[in-house]
């Protein structure tokens, strides 16, 4: 048995055991209070620069396989889990959790009380953190995990973004949209492609005249991980694309949206991460079940009344979860549709997305 230790910047230390990969990983240890998924977590790009604790006591019981993935591979630095079960069973298994992280270079540790763990982050908040199996001392660690940079402040989405453009076709296209991306999930592409949408995903990092050279329909806005802050450059080509087509933002491009739009973003305590937020549809009155993954907020009283609509309310903290704008084809949301926990509650955001898009192309007259 591989001994691993988990020390905190404020100088909390786990003793565990290890798993996954004989790495070092370092990062914003956050916790995630999904049941299932964890595959999709670990997945998940808008996990980069993060150790995830699940609060699921057994993890990898039904194993892994490439059908579940939301990228092309592991984004999380580290993975803690209370048991990481030897044995898996399910018929579309393919390997352990185990030898899935060990075989993406990802190091993890089981064993330890994330009861404690995660009662610790909601009283202190987020903060940084290191699991290693290395014979260093607590000081040699703690020192380590001091001079990793925190994730307020930095800029994650080019470490995570595509190089190159891509497609995400369909047989009978209705409408073509163009996705930026911050770090997107398969999932939503598969969505999209669903309602029948060919999807062009581009970096985050492509100009506003090159987008609207692809002649889209509409433009998605992905989520990914970190501060929105940092991101300024996508801010400002932002800017140029509001009312030039409908825009649809969820996660970080929610946060995206609300600073294009005159508001400012602020970093909670211990964010949300899971698959049972309830949120409540301001327009309609109904609650959905939601999937969250997000460590920073719009803060909704920087946003003009005027011109912003507060469409979604997180009914845990009153966090904002969603806006439109009152007189512009845009909209956004905090949380993920595409995960489904509801399982169904919040689809139809990209059947409104459509609507919008067909609303916006007949028009008589469209400038842009």
């Amino acid at each position: 048995m591989r001994k691993a230790t988990l020390c905190l910047e404020d100088g909390t230390y786990f003793e565990g055991r290890a798993f996954g990969a004989e790495e070092e990983a370092l990062g914003e240890v956050v916790f995630n209070t999904s049941m299932t998924g964890y595959q999709e977590v670990i997945t998940d790009p808008s996990y980069a620069g993060q150790i995830v604790v699940m609060t699921q006591p057994e993890i990898g019981n039904y194993g892994t396989n490439h059908d579940d993935q939301e990228s092309a591979r592991p984004f999380v630095e580290g993975f803690v889990v209370r048991e990481c079960s030897p044995i898996f069973s399910n018929w579309r298994a393919e390997k352990s959790l185990d030898d899935y992280l060990r075989g993406h270079g990802v190091a993890g540790i089981s064993e330890i009380d994330t009861r404690a763990l995660v009662r610790h982050i909601r009283e202190r908040g987020a903060m940084r953190g290191i699991i290693s199996s290395s014979q260093s001392t607590r000081e040699q660690l703690g020192k380590r995990v001091l001079q990793h940079p925190r994730m307020a402040g930095s800029d994650y989405v080019r470490s995570v973004s595509t190089e190159r453009s891509y497609t995400w076709p369909v047989e009978s296209p209705l409408f073509k949209v163009v996705a930026y991306d911050f770090g997107i999930k398969y999932n939503i592409l598969r969505c999209l492609a669903a309602r029948g949408c060919d999807v062009t995903v581009v970096p985050a990092t492509t100009l506003p005249e090159d987008v609207l050279g692809l002649e889209p329909d509409g433009i998605f806005l992905s989520n990914g991980p970190g501060d929105p802050e940092p991101l300024g450059y996508i801010v400002e080509n932002l800017k140029k694309l509001v009312g030039k087509r409908p825009l649809f933002g969820i996660c970080l491009g929610h946060q995206l949206l609300g600073l294009t739009l005159g508001g400012k973003t602020y970093k909670l305590k211990f964010g949300h991460r899971g698959g049972n937020q309830p949120v409540k549809n301001l327009i309609s009155g109904k609650i959905e079940i939601t999937s969250h993954n997000h460590g920073f907020a719009v803060d909704p009283e920087s946003l003009d009344e005027g011109q912003i609509e507060l469409t979604h309310m997180n009914l845990n903290d009153q966090t904002l979860e969603g806006f439109r704008h009152r007189s512009l084809p845009v909209f956004s949301v905090q949380y993920h549709p595409e995960a489904s926990p509801g399982p169904h509650d919040s689809l139809y955001l990209f059947d409104q997305f459509l609507d919008v898009m067909r609303e916006y192309r007949d028009q008589p007259v469209r400038s842009g």
